[in-house]
Order: structure tokens, then sequence, then C-alpha cells
């Protein structure tokens, strides 16, 4: 008898432990959600987004970037920060050639 006492009581004390674990898990889901303003993407896609040519400044400010567990995904930074490093070399390269075609002139 005392052997089934025991059982019983550990099995409350489980269906007690598990309910708890329910509500502290719901609880903190309708609290925190899952951290996203925005709509679930699907896999693979970004809300990174830059003109394919002639990035403004605009373009740079709007920039979003998925938040991932530790902060942004870093392969959006990455190709973020690529793309423009491209248009700035091409905007240089562009403005050297305008610069030596208007020495040639004078």
């Amino acid at each position: 008898m005392c052997h089934d006492r025991a059982v019983t009581t550990a099995l409350i004390y489980l269906v007690v432990m598990l309910l708890v674990a329910a509500v502290v898990f719901l609880l903190a889901a309708v609290v925190f959600g899952r951290g996203e303003e925005l709509a679930p993407l699907p896999p693979g896609s970004s809300p990174t987004r830059l003109p394919v040519r002639d990035i403004t400044g605009e373009d740079v400010q709007v920039v979003k970037f998925q938040l991932v567990l530790r902060g942004y995904k870093m392969s959006e930074v990455d190709w973020v920060v690529r793309r423009l490093g491209d248009e700035i070399d091409t905007l240089r390269a562009r403005v050297t050639e305008l610069e030596a075609q208007r020495a040639g002139q004078h």
C-alpha cells in the first residue's frame, strides 16, 4: 500500500509539473510572441532589398535585415556591405573617368 501511495504521489507531481510548464510556456508565448513585427517569411527568402544599381542614401536608410537568435542575419549584412562597396567602387571609377576626360579637354 505504501508503494502505491508513493507512485500515485510521484504521478501527481509529474502531472502538476507538466501543467505548470505548459501554462508558463503559453503565457510566455502570448506575452513575448515570436519577436517579429512582420509575418514569417518563406524559407530562403529575405526582407533585405537593394536596387540593382544606382543605390541612393534612402535605399540604405530603409534596408531591413532578418533578425536571428543573436542579432541580424550575418549573410544579409555581408551582402549589403558587398553591394555598397561595389557601388562605391563603380562611382569612384566613373568620377575618375569623368575627371580624366575633363582634364583632357582643358
